[in-house]
């Protein structure tokens, strides 16, 4: 039998391209040695038709070498030559006012681009059922192909030492300050008491990144490096730590420092700053904590968001609070009823119009019941250990593939 060849062309080398690009296609290849030959390429031959004559399907991400005008004009060449093309997206094309980066997207109608993107290509891949059928309006050959991970992965298997404090963290990037807003007010209202047996984590701590200043007076515009306590994360743990309520000024005079160092008996603190990992090993942070948040404000882009967050929690058998919106009502099952737990629940759901009282409120009930937060646990991978393992998705990724070239 000959070997499909397959080009992959991922958007980056440390984000989003290890889930939707290299990953599942690394595993494409191994898996399938005999069906299938895979070439990852981040920089492609764009002008030379006899490079994407070597390969019966193309596999991007979104966009092609960050071009988005010739794009289309490229799918159309390839599939014109008989090349399938597939688009994939993990992500809504335009993000509400509140994103960092709204107002670049806007400017530059990337949005629009992305969407031209989809209608030229031959088939679009995507996260989630809710996400594939909005893709729907613009290109029916629509196929999920969820995020998953391989369980046998390092950063997958790290253990989590035990502890006589619930643990609560919450791990993420630096576009969620209108969804951690959504805490504020959760962490405060647990007394001395309660905080002499919890203990929070924020992971994915960066202090890097430039800032814009604009004279006003010339238009002119300049950049400088961003001071630590004017990013996001300065802002996230104002939140999280509810402004250091309950801490040493000797700790919180070493977190004003901004500096990557370990402080003594740091994990014996009520509260602990993770920094940024690689995405290679960032995962091992799950292994931190007993209770995973997942707050999301409930608006267009986050309801096609993908349930990465449920997918990673359950493969750490942790416990899991989250939004009751989008992705997060695919798997999750809500773990009370009137008052009561119940046995199915694989999780605990926060609706819109509870987002001032059941954040405290779960967590309250997981300080006091430990066997709960096990649970919990051991249910939520029970509901994505098979669904979600890339050796699962990888199949059926071989299937869709070989479906394409009769």
């Amino acid at each position: 039998m000959t070997k499909i060849n397959v080009l992959v062309l991922p958007s980056d080398k440390t984000g989003v391209g290890k889930f939707r690009s290299v990953d599942p296609h690394i595993f494409l290849q191994k898996l399938y040695p005999d069906d299938f030959h895979i070439d990852i390429d981040y920089n492609p031959q764009v002008n030379d038709l006899n490079f994407w004559k070597k390969y019966q399907i193309v596999h991007i991400h979104r966009t092609i070498a960050q071009n988005y005008d010739n794009t289309p004009i490229l799918l159309k060449t390839l599939n014109d030559l008989g090349i399938i093309t597939i688009v994939d997206i993990d992500d809504y094309w335009m993000p509400g006012p509140e994103h960092p980066i709204y107002d670049l997207i806007k400017t530059h109608k990337i949005h629009e681009k992305i969407v031209a993107n989809l209608k030229a290509a031959s088939y679009v891949t995507t996260t989630t059922t809710l996400f594939a059928n909005e893709i729907r309006k613009f290109n029916k050959n629509v196929i999920v192909l969820p995020n998953a991970i391989d369980p046998n992965e390092p950063q997958f298997k790290e253990p989590t030492i035990p502890s006589d404090k619930l643990r609560v963290g919450w791990l993420g990037g630096s576009s969620h300050l209108h969804d951690l807003m959504l805490l504020d007010g959760a962490f405060s209202k647990f007394n001395d008491l309660e905080r002499k047996d919890l203990q929070f984590y924020l992971c994915g701590f960066d202090i890097r990144g430039t800032i814009t200043e604009i004279n006003k007076q010339t238009g002119e515009q300049k950049q400088r490096p961003i001071r630590p306590e004017e990013t996001v994360w300065n802002k996230y743990e104002q939140i999280v730590t509810s402004k250091y309520r309950g801490m040493s000024q000797e700790y919180i005079d070493f977190l004003g420092n901004f500096k990557e160092e370990e402080y003594p008996n740091e994990y014996g603190q009520p509260y602990v700053r993770i920094w940024t990992r690689p995405v290679q090993s960032y995962a091992k942070n799950y292994s931190k904590f007993d209770v995973s948040l997942a707050p999301i404000k409930n608006h267009l882009f986050n309801r096609m968001k993908s349930q990465l967050k449920v997918i990673e929690a359950g493969f750490y058998k942790k416990a899991l609070i989250a939004s009751e919106i989008g992705p997060y009502t695919l798997d999750l099952k809500h773990g009370l009823k009137n008052g009561e737990f119940t046995k199915d629940g694989n999780a605990l759901l926060v609706s819109e119009n509870r987002n001032h009282s059941d954040w405290h409120k779960f967590i309250k009930k997981l300080r006091a019941n430990r066997n709960l937060v096990v649970d919990l646990g051991e249910r939520l991978y029970e509901t994505v250990k098979d669904t979600y393992d890339l050796n699962v998705v990888t199949k059926t990724r071989a299937e869709f593939y070989k479906s394409l070239i009769k």
